[in-house]
């Protein structure tokens, strides 16, 4: 079992992604992604979101929104991934050059136009509504399958 965080820092009508370029043997290679990555002992999902944004970005952000709680079992054929999903609205600081990709600012209207996972795509809107979502995603060998979603 892996927990993770999974953050979309907003900037008026767009949103901070990171095209995966540049890591060797990274899963998500070639894949546009929200910024995010593994707990570290003792660590809130706040405090893992706060610094993973913080490492990958350079942006110091606040605030953070709890927006959904997404389930991937085996997604990457080893363990199950369990991900806090969550916005930012609020950050000060510069952006640096990452060393996992480019990062960019999207339009929020241009997101699912980019190469993401699948099931990002059906997600990604759930960001902009004002409820809590619980969702399984179901891959298989890096396919999407289905999902399942519960909507607060």
């Amino acid at each position: 079992m892996q927990l993770a965080t999974l953050c979309y820092v907003m900037n008026k009508n767009r949103t901070l992604m990171i095209h995966r370029t540049k890591k060797k043997n990274d899963y998500h290679e070639g894949k546009w992604n929200g910024l995010g990555g593994k707990f570290d002992s003792g660590e809130s999902p706040e405090e893992c979101a706060i610094r993973e944004v913080r490492e990958e970005s350079g942006l110091i952000v606040e605030k953070p929104k709890l927006k959904g709680f997404i389930t991937f079992p085996m997604f990457d054929n080893v363990k199950d991934w369990y991900v806090f999903v969550f916005t930012f609205n609020e950050f000060k600081g510069e952006l640096i050059e990452s060393n996992e990709g480019r990062l960019d600012w999207i339009p929020n209207e241009k997101l699912i136009e980019l190469n993401l996972w699948e099931g990002d795509q059906i997600f990604i809107p759930w960001l902009f509504q004002d409820k809590f979502f619980s969702a399984k995603f179901n891959y298989s060998n890096g396919k999407f399958v289905d999902y399942s979603v519960q909507f607060y």
